[in-house]
């Protein structure tokens, strides 16, 4: 199937904006690892199933208590009679020994120091300035969360509260550290009900002011996550970065996928348009290298703003979401960012849930995880491919050819710079060729000159050969020369030529 054919029958990658709101129909935007829902109602939703299973466990817990008390009471009903009545006693000693010496070690355990407990601190401010000798804190002893600390106690002064906010703050993220063999969700929800409870306290403190709520959960979100983030991202219990090393596999895969083929409306031959891209691709792979979720999404946002810049230029008209999402998808295409999946995890589970359900980071982050989702289910009719084509260029048997797609009409400006791209190719192989011919021919007329000189030299010699020249005796050419002054009387009258005279001096 001629894919440049179909150009015109085709109307691009297309995504309704209510598919990025969520599921439940509450305003908010919805994310695909929470099924569609936004974390409000994935949490409400994520709440009525655990407490559904923690009923019925409970219940299966029952039934099997009441089994085993029948089952106990039937196998102790009838005691034997041969057995002596000192035995169950004795035994029932033992047990009971037993039972006291556990509840010895259980106590003296409590009053143990252990390595895992963390160390109690009564000033908050003070005690954090320095680090702590517990071996967490020695974990998280670098220059980078030292700074974050310094910065979180210097906003937190001015506050009334903000010696307990940091009190919190500080005894939650010790806690958490000793959660690592929790699940991923666990753990997740351990610090969204830390966010949503500290909010709700803001909210009453300064009376419903979002921006001052938000500043401190800006700072909140930046000091616990700075200090978790080892913990936190891409835990071993969950399968994140088998899902990291697929999606870079399948992006690998993708490689031969034009910008034509997604339709993307971007002329990359315009300086300013190819600039923007570079930093669009670069802004994409920098959110690796952020350890805090809003700085992540930060990533996101400038690189969606370099797309739609790239967009507008090429166009010369405000960019439409309709091309905005192809464009994202070729940019992590080009892009194939490092652990891409993990970060979307590590944002989507540690992030100011009220960040992503709304404004430009949730908008931007929500296009992001339904372009890795795009690109994960992409098949040969999302770009307007047989079967046999995709499946041929996946596997590296084939891949698409310019003078089919340089024919044809294009949906994208840059079809024209691709086609000056391939006609400069075929140019330089065309030069390549004549320089090659021209070479030979020069070979060619140099063993021409060689041939013809060899000749020259033999038909020189033979006429020498053929015919020798007259060159005349010396003797007879004196006799000849006097002969001819013999005539000559006067000659004999001349006086004797002067001799030389030496002189004494």
């Amino acid at each position: 199937m001629n894919i440049m054919n179909q150009r015109t029958e085709r109307r691009g990658i297309h995504l309704d904006q209510s598919e990025l709101l969520c599921k439940k129909g509450c305003g908010y935007y919805g994310n695909t690892a929470w099924q569609g829902l936004c974390s409000k109602c994935w949490r409400e939703e994520n709440q009525r199933e655990r407490q559904k299973q923690i009923q019925e466990d409970w219940a299966l817990a029952e039934k099997l208590q009441r089994e085993e008390e029948a089952a106990y009471a039937s196998r102790h009903q009838k005691p034997p009679q041969s057995q002596p009545a000192i035995t169950p006693f004795s035994k029932f000693e033992e047990r009971k020994t037993k039972e006291k010496s556990s509840k010895v070690n259980t106590v003296t355990k409590f009053f143990t120091p252990s390595s895992k407990t963390p160390p109690k601190k009564d000033n908050a401010f003070d005690a954090q300035s320095t680090p702590s000798p517990s071996s967490s804190s020695s974990r998280h002893s670098s220059a980078d969360t030292d700074n974050t600390t310094r910065e979180f106690i210097d906003f937190l002064k001015p506050l009334k509260s903000g010696r307990e906010i940091f009190k919190q703050c500080r005894a939650f993220t010790e806690s958490m550290v000793y959660k690592r063999e929790m699940g991923a969700d666990e753990l997740s929800e351990c610090v969204q009900d830390f966010y949503q409870n500290l909010s709700d306290r803001l909210q009453i403190q300064f009376k419903g002011s979002t921006e001052h709520v938000e500043a401190v959960m800006d700072a909140v979100e930046k000091y616990m996550m700075t200090r978790l983030y080892k913990e936190v991202f891409c835990p071993e219990t969950t399968d994140d970065e088998k899902k990291d090393l697929a999606i870079q596999k399948r992006i690998r895969a993708l490689h031969w996928v034009t910008i034509e083929m997604l339709c993307v409306p971007v002329d990359e031959e315009i300086p300013e348009v190819s600039d923007s891209v570079v930093k669009a691709i670069t802004d994409v792979i920098e959110m690796d290298s952020k350890h805090v979720p809003k700085h992540k999404l930060g990533c996101i946002t400038r690189c969606s703003k370099h797309i739609f810049n790239a967009i507008k230029i090429s166009k010369k008209e405000a960019a439409s979401a309709d091309d905005f999402l192809p464009t994202l998808i070729y940019i992590v295409l080009k892009a194939n960012p490092p652990r891409l999946q993990s970060n979307i995890q590590y944002i989507t589970r540690f992030c100011n849930p009220s960040r992503l359900m709304t404004g430009e980071d949730g908008y931007y982050f929500t296009n992001l995880c339904c372009a890795v989702a795009f690109i994960e289910k992409l098949d040969g009719q999302s770009l307007n491919l047989s079967t046999e084509e995709f499946e041929l260029y996946m596997s590296g048997q084939a891949s698409p050819h310019w003078p089919q797609a340089a024919g044809a009409s294009t949906c994208s400006p840059s079809s024209s710079a691709l086609t000056q791209v391939h006609k400069r190719l075929d140019l330089l192989t065309g030069l390549g060729e004549r320089q090659d011919r021209v070479i030979e021919k020069a070979r060619q007329l140099e063993s021409d000159l060689i041939d013809w000189t060899d000749e020259v030299e033999q038909k020189v010699q033979s006429a020498l050969e053929s015919f020798p020249p007259d060159i005349p005796n010396p003797a007879t050419a004196s006799t000849s020369a006097s002969a001819i002054d013999s005539d000559n009387v006067e000659n004999e009258l001349l006086p004797p030529p002067l001799q030389p005279q030496v002189f004494a001096g």
